[in-house]
């Protein structure tokens, strides 16, 4: 039986793929020697088009590469590509060069040092929206010493410009900071959302007082899920919580990027980089050689060339093999 990754949620990075499609990619292997760059989807493609079917396991992985001059390389071919797992090469079955939509989860500050900030972060917010693909589904989670979500009454998911901005700015800001619960209940947010590539948006100083969660554990959550995560470090110079450690922590663990502008000015213009950096990702898929499922730590490294020159590759640089994240029933509520 077929099984969409988007009806399991975001169930780690090991994933499975439905033996036919299994056994059309093995052909395309053995007839080619190489997996076959798919071509760029159609504008009015059904986003129900863009989700995989999986049965056997396999690790999705979601990769910027950029060349020296700091630009998106986007004509690679799988045989440009080496993945390595714990330093063991590893056969690419999964390999995909296009603007896929996704499912973005913005977590935004709102403690009392955000309060003279949030009106910029909101406007972001928007051009965000207005440089990401038009299929994307986005969430807010806002959150102070408390996390709640932004958008309005049963509404999940919107890629309205509007209602994103608005749902950032609903509550007035004051409060302590609740970062690693934020984190966990945006982290938890994403498995239900409908498309495949998952991301989140991390607005903040980095500081955290009062979660119930620590940061070993927002660390392992994330490293059980796929989701790419993008930091913004918003500071003020005298505030006593500021942490830009966790943010780099945070992005570079998953192959996201950490932001820390010296003026807020800035954010706009970070933002609609983070779209363009989602937009030009190259999706690549391996099945692990260690077949092991033990929940032990796999750490993975991506190299890519052109023309025999080696260029810089961000994706995520490990997960848990086999370890499937529990439903958190506090980040859930």
């Amino acid at each position: 039986m077929r099984t969409r990754l988007s009806r399991a949620g975001e169930r780690g990075v090991a994933k499975t793929i439905a033996l036919p499609a299994l056994f059309l990619i093995l052909t395309l292997i053995t007839a080619g020697h190489v997996c076959a760059q798919t071509p760029p989807a159609a504008p009015d493609r059904d986003p129900e088009s863009f989700r995989i079917s999986v049965d056997v396991a396999l690790v999705v992985l979601h990769a910027t590469v950029t060349g020296r001059q700091g630009g998106f390389v986007s004509d690679l071919a799988a045989q440009d590509f080496e993945v390595l797992e714990d330093g063991k090469p590893q056969t690419i079955r999964l390999f995909r060069n296009e603007d896929v939509p996704v499912t973005v989860g913005l977590v935004v500050d709102q403690s009392t040092s955000m309060r003279p900030k949030l009106a910029e972060v909101s406007a972001a917010a928007r051009s965000f929206v207005r440089s990401s693909n038009p299929d994307d589904e986005m969430f807010v989670v806002n959150f102070n010493e408390h996390v709640w979500l932004g958008l309005s009454g049963a509404l999940r998911f919107t890629n309205n410009t509007v209602e994103l901005g608005n749902a950032i700015t609903t509550r007035p800001a004051g409060g302590q900071t609740a970062l690693y619960d934020a984190i966990a209940k945006a982290l938890a947010g994403l498995q239900a959302g409908s498309r495949d590539k998952k991301v989140l948006i991390v607005v903040s100083d980095g500081g955290d007082n009062v979660s119930q969660h620590g940061m070993a554990e927002v660390m392992k959550l994330a490293a059980l899920s796929s989701a790419v995560i993008y930091t913004i470090g918003v500071f003020d110079e005298a505030d006593p919580d500021r942490n830009p450690r966790v943010l780099k922590r945070l992005a570079q663990a998953t192959g996201g990027e950490a932001f820390l502008p010296d003026h807020l000015s800035e954010v706009s213009a970070i933002c609609e980089r983070i779209a363009q950096d989602i937009r030009h990702q190259y999706t690549i898929g391996y099945v692990p050689t260690n077949a092991d499922r033990n929940g032990a730590y796999r750490a993975i490294r991506v190299i890519a060339r052109q023309n025999g020159h080696a260029l810089s590759v961000r994706t995520r640089t490990g997960y848990i093999a086999g370890g499937e994240p529990k439903p958190d029933e506090k980040a859930a509520q």
